[in-house]
């Protein structure tokens, strides 16, 4: 199963909203079909999955801590996170170019995950005046140890794909024009393999990961929190107004 993030040519492009929506159903669709055994994940053109521009912003700024889409980003939030790690199939992440916000998740949360050595990668949140939650509290101090996840989190430090191996956060780096083969090998070799037991070696390893559930779980309620804060509404004005923020949120602690 070969899966985009795109929309087909001359269909209109998805919101913001719209996408974050849709990529929280598509590992409970994969996990049910029983004709499926691998999937692998890309983007289309030259990035796998970012923001653009304005995009997603307008629909920010029109409803700034509504209670309601906030609960829903929770939910969605889990689901894809959760998703991903429970589902008992394989999931290959062809990295074809820069991943951020929900598209890293994927990216990241894939049990195999191949990158362009030249892709970029940056979990994004504190730029945007968020806290980090998605999936970097669950997985990143696991692949690359406490101090570099606390170096790219904390600072917003982006990595190359080639750069994001030799740290452990992603699987394998390979030139540009090999990921997406790369990626469909490894899924082939998978595929043909004993499903039973290779299903049973992802659930035992995942095991680490639904460990750190707490971790996660209080990261997306904290990043929850910050859309009804100020920062987060100045980096997206920031942004259209091609200018750096200016954070100034008072702490009473």
């Amino acid at each position: 199963m070969l899966i985009s993030i795109a929309e087909p040519d001359g269909y209109p492009a998805p919101t913001l909203t719209r996408r974050h929506t849709e990529i929280s159903y598509i590992w409970r669709d994969f996990a049910d079909d029983p004709g499926l055994r691998v999937a692998v994940i890309t983007g289309k053109g030259e990035r796998f999955w970012t923001v653009e521009g304005s995009d997603g912003i307008d629909e920010i700024l029109a409803n700034p801590g509504n209670y309601d889409n906030t609960v829903n980003l929770i939910r969605e939030g889990l689901a894809n996170a959760h998703g991903i790690v429970n589902c008992d199939k394989p999931i290959v992440s062809a990295i074809n170019g820069e991943a951020m916000g929900s598209g890293l998740v994927v990216a990241l949360l894939a049990d195999v995950s191949v990158a362009s050595t030249d892709a970029r990668l940056i979990d994004g949140h504190l730029l945007q005046g968020i806290a980090a939650g998605d999936h970097s509290v669950m997985i990143w101090p696991l692949l690359c140890g406490m101090a570099k996840a606390k170096l790219y989190l904390l600072a917003s430090e982006h990595l190359t794909g080639e750069a994001a191996e030799h740290n452990g956060l992603v699987s394998l780096a390979v030139p540009p024009g090999d990921v997406l083969g790369a990626a469909l090998g490894i899924a082939e070799r998978m595929a043909v393999g004993p499903q039973h037991a290779l299903r049973w070696i992802k659930r035992s390893l995942n095991h680490w990961l639904r460990a750190a559930t707490p971790a996660f779980e209080a990261s997306l309620g904290f990043e929850a929190l910050s859309f009804f804060g100020p920062d987060l509404t100045e980096a997206l004005r920031a942004q259209l107004e091609n200018r750096p923020p200016t954070f100034a949120t008072p702490l009473p602690w």
